[in-house]
């Protein structure tokens, strides 16, 4: 739950709202709330810790695509790149990475954008058309206000700038992934 500025709680609500609102049950949310993984846009998590927690639920529920962050954490928030960084962890002679390989499981990573391309919505989808990826997901407008109403369940993280984020980000509207 990461507990930032005392939220912990009210953020899991909201991320089981949000989740519901997407046709997600709230019995196939996990929320992780460990003490070494505080919820900081400034504080990395234990690599080794993390890529270990994250492997033991895949392998629990057999998971076989995991959708993370890429290295820029499309905002540079500490901890979506630490989701990277532990994904791509080498620990024992890639033992980790060979055993998502086995476990059947691909990795994608959502794209860091430059700050131009961020926020122009849907005025970068040429630009995501043209651009190597692997995947590519444009929302309908119907599924776009979907997002923003699933966004608007996080009440507690909704300050004025997430509110423009909802208006201009083409995350709301684009994603562009790779594979790991």
């Amino acid at each position: 739950s990461g507990n930032y500025y005392n939220q912990g709680e009210i953020r899991k609500k909201e991320l089981e709202q949000s989740c519901l609102l997407l046709g997600i049950p709230a019995a196939n949310v996990t929320v992780v709330d460990h003490r070494d993984f505080p919820d900081n846009p400034a504080l990395h998590w234990d690599t080794q810790l993390l890529a270990t927690l994250v492997l033991k639920h895949i392998e629990a529920n057999n998971i076989n695509l995991v959708v993370t962050f890429d290295a820029g954490g499309v905002s540079g928030h500490a901890n979506h790149t630490s989701l990277y960084t532990a994904l791509r962890y080498k620990h024992y002679g890639n033992q980790i990475f060979i055993f998502f390989l086995c476990l059947g499981c691909h990795v994608l990573t959502l794209e860091t954008v430059n700050l131009f391309r961020k926020y122009i919505s849907i005025l970068d989808i040429p630009i995501s058309c043209l651009l190597p990826r692997d995947a590519l997901f444009i929302l309908t407008a119907e599924e776009a206000e979907q997002a923003r109403k699933a966004m608007r369940c996080h009440r507690s993280q909704l300050l004025w700038f997430r509110h423009l984020y909802m208006l201009f980000s083409r995350y709301m509207v684009i994603n562009s992934l790779r594979l790991l």
